[in-house]
């Protein structure tokens, strides 16, 4: 016996493409499930204007294989020399939805991220002005701060400050790992959303440093405590609307992982939902899957739901999802949730 669920087509809050022959390779995994993501703007060099994230909707579009149907939602990687003008015509223009916030040093292709905040002041002003959101890695790079607390203490350091500093500016905390983060969107009702990713309902830090080190679970941020895991998973389970899907599926190449220095990421757009639909089913919340993949998000980011649905479907057999995505520059892979899944997106 099987059992369907039909969903509005669900939308991704933040992903990695990259570009080039992997954007080729990892752009269907999510096409054919989502309608629309916020694409990061973390490329070497990074998408700082709207002339840079033209061109990068373009390669994107271009990408796309025949037949798919697939809207990216073009963010600004903020700098200390942005312009505010820039980013208000790119927003007035339709083509950016977003600017990104990376600590510099913070995660990877972050180093021409903000060291010294008040020389974005004006571009943050500029944004609370036209409404247009700033997306916000949540973490301080100071090295004296434990790995494990950096976005706790971005929060109280950074986070609350700039947010004070600049009444109106709407917010998305991405993919939170902490119950501090999941307080935080929870005690503010105006302007301020978190999203939160596949990964991280499913992995604590044992999962990545028991038994030997698991590159394919290293993330940042990392994963923490399981205290942590399942205050992620009471936020998105529970149909609150400030929380939403931001999978940060973040493609790398096996080389660049398994090795003495691997890179952060976990790519999850090949079997996120099934995996969603398998967190839900565990909560007792699968009538709430629709509003943390489907609704919140467009209604934080003020923009129609999509029109289309998919259909999850239960089955008897666990299903079988590729380990690997071949690219042009090497095998991707696929995130292991390291336990049987019997749903799959019809």
């Amino acid at each position: 016996m099987s059992t369907s669920i039909p969903l509005t087509r669900p939308d991704d809050w933040h992903l990695h493409l990259r570009d080039g022959a992997m954007l080729k390779a990892v752009l269907p995994e999510t096409a054919r499930d989502f309608a629309r993501a916020i694409i990061m703007p973390n490329l070497v060099p990074p998408v700082v204007t709207g002339a840079d994230a033209a061109a990068y909707r373009d390669r994107i579009l271009a990408a796309l294989p025949e037949g798919m149907a697939f809207e990216p939602l073009m963010t600004l990687y903020l700098t200390e020399d942005t312009d505010p003008e820039d980013v208000a015509a790119a927003h007035a223009s339709g083509l950016v939805k977003a600017v990104k916030l990376y600590p510099a040093g913070a995660t990877t292709n972050s180093a021409s991220g903000v060291r010294d905040f008040d020389r974005v002041r004006g571009v943050l002003e500029k944004m609370a002005e036209i409404g247009l959101t700033l997306c916000v890695h949540g973490e301080v790079t100071d090295s004296d701060i434990d790995i494990f607390d950096r976005e706790a203490v971005f929060i109280d350091r950074v986070l609350d400050p700039v947010r004070r500093a600049t009444p109106g500016l709407r917010v998305v905390m991405e993919h939170i790992t902490t119950r501090n983060g999941v307080d935080y969107v929870r005690s503010n009702d105006e302007g301020l959303g978190g999203t939160i990713t596949t990964h991280h309902l499913i992995i604590n830090r044992n999962h990545i440093l028991v038994g030997g080190i698991k590159p394919h679970y290293y993330c940042l941020p990392v994963a923490k405590r399981e205290e942590h895991r399942l205050a992620l998973r009471a936020a998105a389970t529970s149909g609150d609307a400030r929380f939403f899907l931001g999978t940060d599926s973040a493609p790398h190449t096996d080389a660049n992982k398994e090795t003495a220095c691997g890179c952060a990421g976990c790519f999850t757009a090949t079997n996120t939902m099934p995996l969603l639909a398998h967190v839900f089913e565990e909560e007792g919340a699968l009538d709430k899957l629709e509003a943390f993949a489907s609704k919140n998000g467009p209604a934080f980011y003020r923009l129609p739901e999509n029109a289309d649905t998919i259909t999850l479907i239960k089955q008897d057999e666990p299903v079988a999802f590729p380990d690997k995505i071949e690219t042009g520059e090497g095998p991707v892979t696929v995130f292991d949730p390291g336990f049987p899944v019997f749903w799959k997106v019809a």
